[in-house]
């Protein structure tokens, strides 16, 4: 005990210094005096666990956050917003999904713009190119804004949610306790792989999701780890939610040798509703980014067609579990499965868009379902006696569609595997899967996750940014302070212009502001024909390769090359004649070897140690 003493009284001494340089010193001290020394494995696999059990308890209040916004407006416990309206009716719940729109981007766009959209967009992208960094409040805003969509009728699921939820809580212990780069993008994949376990009952899941789509298949050394999470994260479930499966369904039992061709057709059928269920998402996010309006009045939009939507289809509230088990109980007919498959899909990207916060993945889940359902109807109908019934195919479907979406197929048959508890439908579940991951593959590379991170100017290839020059911005780059010249400006002047300024190119700009076109050293050189007071007009380049602010660095250098040019000018989108600035092929080479000093100033920080 006095040794304990003696360090308590070093802790104290060190006030001055941050708070986790204290702790460690204090705990560093303790062991030196006690003979006992952790290695840093040790040190991970302890956080580990903490990890897993913080997410865990994320996820629960998360869905406890769920159930009561959802309860506070449908009349558990209050008066049903119908009673409080009762002449419009069903349409009651319109202003509803309006009112939790507008709060949600109230929310993320002044505390934590992350926590727009899914959020396992936003872990890919930490984990890549962040070091696994993500701010703590993340976890917080999205808990309360995803919560609040959900609950407030908006159609989206729970689980990208909690997966970000959770990541945010390795980050903010890896960062809070200064761990290496490659220990905190472990407790990030530790943090999200619990949080599906959590939701799910589904500890095995948790663990392939971490492995293959955050850290798409890192080396081994982190799985130790993230089992330890997961199976944190998976008890503190139970302990709340039962260790029941997350859908019930009849034991399924393979029929005849008929199904296998059936199941293929499924396949062949999700890979196509899930590649249009990722290119409708961005198209309804690319129709609301075209409107001009303040982001409250596009949220109301979105709310009041959500509103419309919810109030015929009330099935496609919130996350949809219920309507999900009635088709996997085949208690629901096909034209109706059909119906609330299309408008699912649309609600849900009216969400997204309109830039609500809640997950891709339960949506998806519920279109497989409803695809599955209405398959399995078609099937019996065609093969009398020669199948099993429809709740099968919906079970598959569900699996399908999603891994067609997410491009993961591992992730899809284990986390279905374990939400029903039926390994008898383990075959015709891996036949669908793999024929719809692949039909969607050929079709789109992109899946929904990396899709929005390249519209970003980021693509991934196994979790790791393939271009360097894909992560930085032109307008990060660009200069904005400009030496221009008019059209009128006279060939015998350009030549002691170049050598008193030591630019190689101008950019022509006339009175009224607007870019006509560049003149380089090169088209001074080939003009010697000319008089000597000739325009410039006369002798630079009209056609013009041009970039966007936005572009990224690749395309930038992309776009040098095709033409063998030194600089490019930087334009509006809106307005091509709007000269905004002035890139160089120097300038996009000297960005590249400080994000390539920065990349492996990181790579080595700290590898032997978890703090100072």
């Amino acid at each position: 005990m006095k040794r304990i003493v003696e360090q308590w009284q070093v802790f104290k001494s060190l006030r001055n210094r941050p708070l986790h340089v204290r702790v460690f010193r204090f705990i560093a001290g303790v062991l030196d005096a006690y003979h006992l020394h952790l290695s840093e494995s040790i040190v991970t696999n302890i956080l580990s666990i903490l990890v897993g059990i913080l997410a865990g308890y994320g996820a629960v209040l998360f869905r406890y956050l769920i159930k009561w916004f959802t309860e506070f407006w449908s009349g558990t416990g209050t008066p049903a917003i119908e009673n409080l309206v009762p002449s419009l009716g069903v349409y009651a719940f319109v202003p509803v999904p309006i009112i939790g729109m507008v709060i949600v981007v109230f929310l993320v766009n002044r505390f934590a713009k992350e926590a727009c959209g899914s959020g396992i967009p936003e872990v890919m992208e930490s984990v890549a190119l962040k070091s696994g960094r993500i701010r703590g409040r993340v976890a917080v805003v999205k808990s309360l804004a995803s919560s609040i969509c959900i609950g407030f009728g908006g159609s989206v699921g729970r689980e990208g949610p909690i997966v970000q939820i959770g990541a945010s809580i390795g980050s903010m212990i890896a960062g809070v306790l200064r761990m290496s780069r490659e220990r905190r993008r472990w407790l990030v994949a530790c943090g999200a792989g619990a949080g599906i376990a959590a939701t799910f009952n589904a500890p095995i899941a948790g663990i392939v999701f971490a492995m293959e789509v955050i850290l798409h298949g890192s080396s081994l050394r982190s799985f130790t780890s993230i089992v330890l999470a997961t199976v944190s994260g998976s008890i503190i479930g139970r302990m709340y939610f039962g260790a029941t499966p997350a859908f019930e369904i009849p034991m399924y039992t393979f029929e005849s040798n008929l199904e296998i061709i059936f199941y293929v057709i499924l396949g062949v059928l999700a890979g196509a509703v899930g590649l249009g269920y990722t290119r409708l998402v961005y198209f309804v996010e690319d129709i609301f980014n075209r409107i001009r309006l303040h982001p409250l009045w596009i949220a109301a939009l979105g709310g009041l067609l959500i509103g419309l939507l919810g109030s015929i289809y009330p099935e496609v509230r919130g996350v949809g579990y219920d309507a999900m088990n009635l088709a996997l109980n085949a208690e629901i007919v096909w034209q109706v499965m059909l119906v609330l498959m299309v408008i699912k899909m649309l609600a849900t990207s009216i969400t997204l868009g309109a830039r609500g916060s809640g997950g891709v993945f339960a949506p998806a889940l519920f279109i497989g379902a409803m695809l599955g359902g209405t398959c399995g109807t078609a099937f019996e109908a065609l093969a009398p006696g020669e199948t099993a019934g429809s709740q099968p195919y919906a079970m598959v479907g569900m699996a399908a569609v999603f891994a067609a979406a997410a491009h993961a197929p591992f992730s899809s048959i284990v986390i279905l595997f374990e939400m029903t508890g039926n390994y008898n439908i383990i075959i015709p579940l891996m036949i669908s899967v793999v024929i719809a991951t692949v039909f969607s593959n050929h079709f789109l590379p992109s899946s929904i996750f990396t899709m929005k991170l390249e519209r970003r100017g980021v693509r991934l290839r196994w979790g790791r940014n393939i271009d360097l020059l894909e992560s930085i911005r032109v307008r990060d780059v660009m200069v904005t302070h400009i030496d221009t010249i008019p059209p009128d400006f006279p060939r015998c002047k350009l030549h002691d212009l170049i050598l008193s300024t030591h630019h190689n190119g101008f950019p022509v700009v006339d009175r009224d502001g607007r870019l006509v076109g560049i003149v380089t050293l090169n088209d001074y050189s080939t003009s010697g024909h000319l008089a000597p007071d000739a325009p410039v007009d006369d002798f630079c380049s009209h056609e013009l390769m041009t970039v966007f602010p936005s572009d990224n660095l690749s395309l930038a250098l992309k776009r040098l090359r095709i033409r063998d040019i030194g600089r490019l000018v930087v334009v509006d989108p809106y307005d091509r004649t709007r000269l905004l600035g002035i890139i160089t092929r120097t300038d996009v080479l000297t960005a590249y070897e400080l994000a390539l000093r920065h990349q492996e100033t990181d790579d080595a920080e700290m590898d032997v140690g978890t703090c100072e």
